[in-house]
């Protein structure tokens, strides 16, 4: 037992402690216990009533990012990443904001529209989309189509019985630096066709031969985690010239520009992130030099942010199983979760910090590593990182940035179920999405 424990009048003569908002939702916060709240609800409630592991999204926190791009972009049309993390109630809020949504899949798909997402505004993605996905897009009447080989292009023209928008893929080689799986813009990658190949130009003039399929823009990705928008600026210049071409080649007007998401979030205090202020001056000052050296109309352009809105919307609560002290190695805070329900840091290296959820400490810490319960070694959640050194088994830790590819990405390796996503906003929480049991993983296992 603590000292403010024993005695809490101690505590009214303290500092009051503070969370970093550029990691945490802004509306975290220390109640009078000492224990962190989000969305006006303690995370040690929500870890008794839902248990742990738990992914905790505030809602109030998703919308306020939704409303930074239409603030900052109100000539853009914003499109929600749906891979970054998509629940039906995530994907109405967005749309309540007025964000249009891009799927990758059939399931993603199914769930925009079961959230009331108006079809029109749904943008399909994906570098090999099967032929029943193209099929339920088209039979759903989504706005947008991206192409994204010449193999499509055949599937889609067999498919539509009415013109259907399409942008074209394109790579602008542009290398963002970072982790090889992460940067997409450069021409030696799966994804679209590079700029400027005879591949990008094959597949232009077959999709303006096309009746059925209208060709309106084109589509770039540059990578993840970019917070240089300069990178941005660039491709509007290669992508606009680009465009121009078409139109003196073809006499075809393009008036659409997607320009993909992959806009940096802190994780860890003092991470880089996208300046959404710098990005929108820097991307009108390349749109304005672009349109007029090529003597081009300025297209509509897009952008889509995924992590960008949702993951420092989430927080994930674990419990402390046990403290390892290795003599001469490190000390491990072994927690009830791990790679299951956060798979990043395995395949990206990525970098979390975590704190106790349940109090706030006020003596000596540690420097300690937080593992997962999994039967790897590589099952780390943190590294490095400083908890209070008289932490004890059945406390909560809690990550935050995780609302981004985490449910999404988990898995029930292990037989282990996937961890509920608990929603909170104005003192209220309410499941999203219900813990996977085991119960459900038989019911797929037909023996």
């Amino acid at each position: 037992m603590t000292l403010l424990e024993i005695f809490p009048s101690l505590r009214s003569g303290m500092p009051s402690p503070r969370v970093d908002t550029a990691v945490w939702p802004c509306d975290t916060h220390y109640d009078d216990l000492g224990r962190i709240t989000v969305g006006g609800v303690a995370l040690a409630d929500l870890a008794d009533q839902y248990g742990t592991p738990a992914y905790v999204l505030d809602e109030a926190e998703v919308r306020r990012r939704c409303r930074a791009y239409r603030k900052h972009f109100p000539d853009a049309e914003i499109i929600y990443a749906a891979k970054a993390m998509l629940t039906k109630s995530v994907a109405a809020w967005v749309r309540e904001e007025g964000l249009s949504v891009d799927v990758c899949s059939g399931g993603e798909l199914a769930i925009a529209l079961a959230a009331g997402v108006d079809p029109q505004r749904i943008v399909l993605h994906g570098s090999g989309k099967p032929f029943a996905e193209l099929e339920a897009a088209v039979a759903a009447g989504v706005g947008r189509i991206v192409i994204d080989s010449l193999t499509e292009i055949t599937l889609l023209s067999a498919l539509v019985s009415r013109p259907q928008q399409v942008l074209l893929r394109l790579s602008p080689d542009i290398d963002v630096h970072g982790h090889p799986a992460v940067k997409t813009g450069v021409a030696d990658q799966k994804f679209g066709f590079p700029l400027g190949s005879a591949q990008a130009a094959e597949a232009i003039e077959r999709v303006l031969r096309q009746p059925g399929l209208d060709l309106v823009g084109f589509h770039c990705h540059l990578g993840s985690q970019i917070h240089d928008p300069d990178h941005y600026g660039e491709a509007v210049r290669r992508l606009v010239s680009e465009m121009s071409r078409v139109r003196a080649q073809y006499d075809a007007l393009l008036t659409h520009l997607d320009l993909g998401g992959g806009h940096a979030v802190a994780y860890r205090s003092g991470d880089a992130e996208m300046n959404l202020y710098e990005l929108a001056d820097i991307l009108d000052d390349a749109l304005d030099a672009a349109c007029a050296r090529n003597r081009f109309p300025r297209p509509v352009i897009a952008l889509e942010p995924g992590r960008a809105i949702v993951a420092r919307a989430g927080v994930t609560l674990y419990r402390v199983m046990t403290i390892k002290h290795v003599e001469g190695g490190r000390t491990y805070v072994i927690v009830d979760g791990g790679m299951n329900d956060n798979p990043r840091v395995a395949l990206y290296g990525a970098r979390y910090d975590a704190v106790v959820a349940n109090r706030h400490p006020t003596g000596p810490h540690m420097t300690a590593t937080v593992a997962g319960r999994y039967c790897e070694a590589g099952d780390i959640l943190v590294t490095d990182v400083r908890l209070p050194a008289d932490l004890r088994p059945g406390e909560i830790l809690a990550i935050p940035c995780t609302g981004a590819y985490h449910h999404s990405l988990a898995s029930s390796y292990n037989g282990v179920g996937r961890p509920p996503v608990i929603g909170v906003h104005e003192g209220r929480c309410r499941e999203l999405v219900r813990r996977e049991t085991s119960a459900d993983l038989l019911a797929r296992d037909l023996g």
